[in-house]
């Protein structure tokens, strides 16, 4: 059977799940092992891939990476922390809307697999009294925290892609520099621009102490910003570093006499529904590896007529969809683009927002799993505004790539 259909069933297949209200990494894996059966129904890629999976060290990095994440979101959440923030951001900024997108764009730098579940809060928080249904505060969470993927000198894939198609960082990065605020335009566009603002019931509003809200701000923010400087810095992993942080975080509030539970911080951050869909996102990831469908993909593409940008576009955007990482796509695609054209930063580039673009849109993002969860959004309500927005996104940056091409 060709590729192309199944992995089109494979779609079909999780749309059909999702619809019945399948929890949504059961739904994924059960595509996964429909591909399986149809490309290479050999049992021992099942077992290999089952294998990998759980003995994987990302598996458990992300797992305690965002147990803690979760531990923190509580602590602040309870202590009065992220209130703080929201006020003194709407004080300072006076504006809700800035608000909503700086947040989940400013923590988003943070290259935490998982990391939007931290900036949910504070969207839900910052959202009250709009008016926003579900699926709008899941998107603006979703999407801007996303806006740095071609700017960062932190994102792995960015790393990766430079890696492996030799390419010195500094150039691809001023090549796609561009790319950061057109992300938040469309985004800004299509999910800020409609929302109605009423003015702000908060009688010290027209008496700010700048000070103060600053303090507040930054007292909020002191977490991530450690958080960013133990990876970054003293190259901790993202489990080990949040776990740091989230008990230093016990004793600074007890310090400052802020209210803790920490039971509550600990027992309350587990879920159970969130590590089964990790999971089984994982092993369906580790199973289109091993089965070699994803090479498939490359390989019928590279067979085919199309020019090379056209090809490694199409790729992109389809590993993309498929894995939900940058890394996923990057580490399949670049080698392609190195072995086409060695160097190339126009490719390097369009594999680079492809890539993203597909990531988006799919289920398997992690990003978008711990976001739905964290709102209790429909994902098919979310995909018509992330379809407008990755389609203006792909639209402007082919038109742009074609002139300056």
């Amino acid at each position: 059977m060709n590729i192309f259909l199944i992995l089109a069933l494979a779609m079909l297949i999780i749309i059909l799940l999702l619809r019945r209200h399948v929890p949504i990494g059961p739904a994924i894996l059960t595509a996964g092992f429909f591909i399986w059966a149809c490309s290479a129904p050999k049992f021992s890629y099942l077992v290999s891939a089952l294998t990998e999976t759980f003995t994987a060290y990302r598996t458990y990095d992300l797992i305690f990476a965002l147990y803690f994440v979760m531990c923190l979101e509580i602590e602040l959440r309870t202590g009065g922390i992220l209130d703080d923030l929201v006020l003194s951001l709407h004080r300072l900024l006076k504006s809700p809307r800035l608000t909503l997108a700086i947040m989940p764009a400013f923590l988003g730098l943070l290259p935490s697999l998982g990391g939007a579940r931290f900036s949910a809060p504070i969207v839900e928080m910052t959202a009250k009294g709009l008016g926003l249904t579900a699926e709008h505060k899941a998107n603006i969470n979703f999407w801007f925290r996303h806006i740095f993927e071609f700017s960062s000198p932190i994102i792995p894939g960015m790393l990766m892609a430079c890696s492996i198609a030799n390419i010195p960082f500094s150039q691809l990065l001023l090549h796609l520099a561009w790319v950061t605020p057109l992300f938040f335009a469309i985004g800004w566009l299509v999910l800020m621009r409609k929302i109605k603002i009423l003015p702000l019931q908060d009688k010290k509003s027209s008496r700010i102490n700048v000070m103060q809200e600053l303090r507040n701000i930054a007292f909020a923010i002191a977490p991530v910003a450690a958080n960013f400087i133990l990876i970054t810095v003293f190259d901790f992993t993202a489990a080990a570093a949040m776990a740091l942080v989230v008990f230093v975080t016990i004793f600074v509030l007890r310090f400052t006499n802020h209210v803790l539970n920490i039971k509550e911080v600990f027992g309350g951050a587990c879920d159970l529904k969130m590590l089964l869909n990790i999971v089984c996102i994982f092993y369906f990831i580790q199973i289109l590896t091993d089965t070699g469908v994803l090479q498939l993909i490359v390989s019928e593409f590279q067979k085919s007529p199309l020019p090379a940008p056209a090809i490694v576009a199409a790729v992109s955007f389809i590993i993309g969809v498929l894995t939900g990482m940058s890394q996923g796509h990057v580490a399949i695609v670049m080698p392609v683009v190195a072995a086409m054209s060695p160097g190339n930063l126009t490719l390097a580039g369009i594999a680079m927002v492809f890539g993203v673009a597909g990531q988006m849109l799919t289920p398997t993002h992690m990003c978008l799993i711990v976001t739905l969860d964290y709102f209790k959004a429909n994902y098919f309500k979310m995909l018509p505004q992330l379809c407008l927005m990755s389609a203006l996104l792909l639209a402007i940056f082919s038109i742009v790539t074609y002139f300056n091409g």
